[in-house]
C-alpha cells in the first residue's frame, strides 16, 4: 500500500478527539459487559451459540467492512470506475446466499466449532491439520494488513507515529477480545457497523453536492475518463484492453465464483459469526441478513472514489502527489467540519479494529480447538482451554504486529488481500464443495486437494505471473487467474486421488454430505416460519434478485 500524501493532515480539534475517546471507552465497556457471560470455552470462542440472527448478521458484514475495504474499494472506484460493483454484486452476494442456504446446515448441523473441524469429520486428521495451519497463518497475515493500513492512515491524518497507532489499536482489540471473548467482538462489530455508516454517509452526500450531484458527477467522468468508466462491463470483452486487466470470463469465474465463494463460504472469520447464532434458522439467516446492507455499502465506497476522480483528475498518476488510496482521506480533509470529522476518523479506526478483531477471534479459536486441543494438549479440563484461548489471543495480536510489516512490501493493499485469498481460501473451498456434494470423495483426497490447490495458486502467481512466463496485465488479473488455477488443480487432484483410495464409510457421512441428515439438528419452531424475515429461502432469493436489479443501471 502506498503511503498517503503528506499534505492530508486533518484539522482535528478537541471535539474530534473527545468523540474518539468516547468510542474507545464504549468499546472497553462492551468488553467488560460481555465478560459476565463467559463461563466456558464455548462461551469465549462461540458466544455459547446464543446470539440472535440480527446481531450475528450485522457482525457478519462488519467483520468484512474493514478500513482496508473502505480505503481499498474507494481507491478501486477512483482507478477503475464503477467496475468496483463487481466485488459486491457478483463477488459477494451470490456466495453469501449460497453459504446461508446450502452450507450453514452442514456447518451448524455437524456441531463443529470451526471451519477446519468440518474437514476432520468429512476427511481425516491430515486434511484437518493442514487446513488449520493454513488458516491460522492467513488470519495473522490479514490481521497484520489491518494494523499496517491503520498505522499509515493515522500517521497521515492525525500525525501519530506508526508504532503508536499499531500499539494503541492492537492493545484495544486485545483487551476487549481477551476480556469478553467472541461476544465482545461481535457486539463491538455491531457498534462499529453503525459508526462506519455514520462516517461514510455524510462523506458521500457532501461529495456528491461538491460535484453537482449525480448528473454532475457522471457528466464530468464521461468527459474525462470515457463511457467505460461508468459501465461495469465496458471493455471487458475477451481480447479487449481495460484498466482492470480482466475480461468478463475471469471476472465471472475468478472473482464471481472461485474467489468469492472461496472467501465467503470457508473464511472462518466470517463463518464464526454465523456459528455463534442461537439455532440453525438464525445461523442460516446470518449471511442472508448481512447480504442486504452489503449490496448498498458499495455506493458508500464507490461514490467517494468517483468524486475524488473528478476533484483531482490526475489522482494516482505520476503527475499527482495523491495516490488512489488518498481518495477517502482527501475528501475527509476537504468536506467535513469538526465534529463530523471526529466521527469520520472514529469510523475509520472502528473499521480497522473490526477487521482485525474478526481475524484475531477466528485465529484464537482455530489455534486452540483445532491445533492445540487436538494435537498438543488433549483432554484437558475446559477451564484450561479458556485460559489458553486468552493467552493465544495475546500471541495472535503480537504476531499481527509483526506481519504488518510484510504488507508494506505490496503496492496495493487490496491486491495483497486478494492474493492471500487465492492462496488459502480458494483451495479450501474446492475441498469443501467436493466433499459436501460427492459421497465418493475419499478420505485422503481432502489433504491432497488442499495441498495441490494452494501450491498451484502460488506457482501461478510467483512464477508464471511474476516471472513473466505468461503476460497478465495487472495484479488483480493475476489473482483472478491464480484463483481459477488453484480451484481446477485442487479439483483434479481430488478426483484422481479418490479413484485410487478408499471412501469414507457411508455410516460416517450423516450430516456431512448433501442429501444426508444430521441427527439431532435443532429446527426452528413451525410458527416461526410464517414470518417472511424468518424464511432463509425467501431472504436468499430476495437478495439475489435485488443485487441483479442493482446491477442493471451499471451494465451498459
Amino acid at each position: 500500500m502506498q503511503y498517503l500524501a503528506a499534505g492530508l493532515r486533518l484539522p482535528t480539534n478537541g471535539l474530534d478527539y473527545t468523540i474518539l475517546a468516547i468510542y474507545f471507552i464504549v468499546v472497553l465497556g462492551i468488553g467488560f459487559a460481555a465478560r459476565a457471560s463467559v463461563k466456558t470455552s464455548l462461551d469465549f470462542f462461540l458466544s455459547g451459540r446464543s446470539l440472535p440472527a440480527w446481531v450475528t448478521g450485522l457482525a457478519f458484514v462488519a467483520a468484512n467492512l474493514g478500513a482496508t475495504e473502505i480505503l481499498g474499494m474507494s481507491a478501486t472506484g477512483a482507478q477503475y470506475g464503477v467496475a468496483v460493483v463487481h466485488w459486491y454484486w457478483i463477488g459477494a452476494i451470490p456466495a453469501m446466499v449460497f453459504l446461508g442456504l446450502v452450507m450453514m446446515p452442514f456447518y451448524y448441523g455437524s456441531k463443529v466449532r470451526s471451519v477446519p473441524e468440518f474437514l476432520l469429520q468429512r476427511f481425516d486428521k491430515s486434511a484437518h491439520l493442514l487446513a488449520s495451519v493454513l488458516f491460522a497463518f492467513a488470519a495473522v497475515l490479514i490481521a497484520g494488513v489491518n494494523l499496517y493500513a491503520l498505522s499509515i492512515v493515522v500517521e497521515a491524518l492525525l500525525g501519530w507515529p506508526q508504532w503508536v497507532a499499531i500499539v494503541v489499536a492492537g492493545l484495544f482489540v486485545l483487551a476487549y477480545i481477551t476480556i469478553g471473548g467472541l461476544s465482545s467482538a461481535i457486539y463491538n462489530e455491531v457498534l462499529q457497523f453503525f459508526v462506519i455508516l455514520a462516517a461514510l454517509i455524510p462523506l458521500t452526500i457532501l461529495g456528491l453536492k461538491r460535484v453537482g450531484g449525480w448528473d454532475g458527477l457522471t457528466g464530468s467522468l464521461k468527459a474525462s475518463h470515457g463511457d467505460n468508466f461508468l459501465s461495469a462491463w465496458g471493455g471487458t470483452g475477451i481480447g479487449q484492453a481495460n484498466p482492470l486487466g480482466a475480461n468478463w470470463l475471469t471476472i465471472v469465474l475468478g472473482l464471481g465464483f472461485v474467489l468469492s465463494f472461496g472467501y465467503w463460504t470457508t473464511n472462518f472469520a466470517e463463518v464464526q459469526r454465523a456459528l455463534s447464532a442461537k439455532n440453525l434458522s438464525a445461523a442460516r439467516r446470518t449471511p442472508l441478513i448481512a447480504a442486504f446492507p452489503k449490496m448498498f455499502i458499495v455506493f458508500l465506497v464507490m461514490i467517494p472514489g468517483l468524486v475524488a476522480a473528478v476533484l483531482v483528475p490526475k489522482i494516482g498518476t505520476p503527475g499527482s502527489d495523491l495516490t488512489y488510496n488518498d481518495a477517502i482521506p482527501m475528501l475527509m480533509q476537504e468536506l467535513l467540519p469538526n465534529g463530523v470529522l471526529g466521527i469520520a476518523v472514529t469510523g475509520l479506526l472502528a473499521a480497522f479494529m473490526a477487521g482485525m478483531a474478526a481475524n484475531v477471534s477466528s485465529f484464537n479459536t482455530v489455534f486452540t480447538y483445532d491445533i492445540w486441543a487436538k494435537y498438543v494438549k488433549k483432554d484437558q479440563p475446559d477451564g484450561y482451554y479458556l485460559k489458553f484461548g486468552r493467552l493465544i489471543t495475546a500471541i495472535g495480536v503480537l504476531a499481527s504486529i509483526g506481519t504488518a510489516f510484510i504488507a508494506s512490501s505490496f503496492s496495493n493493499i487490496m491486491g495483497y488481500l486478494q492474493t492471500l485469498f487465492s492462496f488459502f481460501n480458494v483451495p479450501m473451498f474446492v475441498v469443501f464443495v467436493i466433499g459436501m456434494f460427492w459421497k465418493r470423495a475419499s478420505v485422503k483426497s481432502g489433504v491432497w486437494g488442499l495441498f495441490a490447490g494452494t501450491a498451484a495458486a502460488m506457482v501461478n502467481y510467483f512464477w508464471i505471473y511474476k516471472q513473466g512466463v505468461v503476460s497478465i496485465p495487472t495484479d488483480q488479473g493475476a489473482n483472478f487467474v491464480s484463483a481459477i488455477v488453484g480451484f481446477v488443480a485442487g479439483a483434479v487432484v481430488m478426483v484422481l486421488v479418490t479413484l485410487f483410495t478408499a471412501p469414507k464409510p457411508a455410516s460416517e457421512l450423516a450430516g456431512l454430505v448433501y442429501g444426508t441428515k444430521s441427527p439431532g439438528v435443532e429446527e426452528p419452531p413451525a410458527e416461526g416460519d410464517a414470518a417472511w424475515y424468518r424464511r432463509p429461502a425467501l431472504l436468499g432469493w430476495g437478495a439475489i434478485a435485488l443485487a441483479a436489479l442493482c446491477y442493471v443501471p451499471y451494465s451498459f
